[in-house]
């Protein structure tokens, strides 16, 4: 099996997502590009922010829509280590995001390819193109090593 290089982008939301977990956080990271620069990254806080929205999705979202000085973010890509939630898929969709990028799959609380299939539903007025497991072995690793040492 050939593995190939990791996309530059996912390189960096990975090191956003160690940087998480050096603060004791869930290790998740996100970064958006435009145009084939980086404009906004972000990690989990909720713990470090007592806010329950700080995911790395949203972290990034909002920093990239300070940059353009819009909230919608036509044209913009968004690289992601795990698949988003619902609350992280909505805010994809309002802010016009052109393109998801995720590493690991979430079975228990995706909702992309699971659970609520967000943009699937009728009432979803922005559908992003999307592009699962790319970093997927390396997310899922990060991931199962944070937990494994907290267990």
């Amino acid at each position: 099996m050939t593995r190939w290089p990791l996309p530059e982008y996912m390189q960096m939301a990975l090191a956003q997502a160690r940087e998480a977990a050096d603060s004791g956080e869930v290790p998740i990271g996100a970064v958006v590009v435009k145009d084939g620069r980086v404009i906004a990254a972000g990690r989990n806080g909720p713990r470090e922010s007592h806010d329950p929205t700080s995911h790395a999705e949203i972290e990034a979202i909002r920093a990239a829509a300070r940059a353009l000085g819009n909230e919608r973010l036509e044209g913009c890509e968004l690289w992601v280590t795990l698949e988003p939630c619902a609350m992280c898929a909505g805010a994809i969709a309002h802010a016009r995001i052109a393109r998801l990028y995720y590493g690991a799959s979430d079975p228990k609380g995706g909702a992309v390819e699971h659970g609520a299939r967000v943009f699937e539903h009728e009432q979803c007025l922005h559908r992003p193109e999307v592009y699962p497991g790319i970093g997927e072995a390396e997310s899922a690793d990060l991931l199962r090593g944070f937990f494994r040492e907290r267990r």
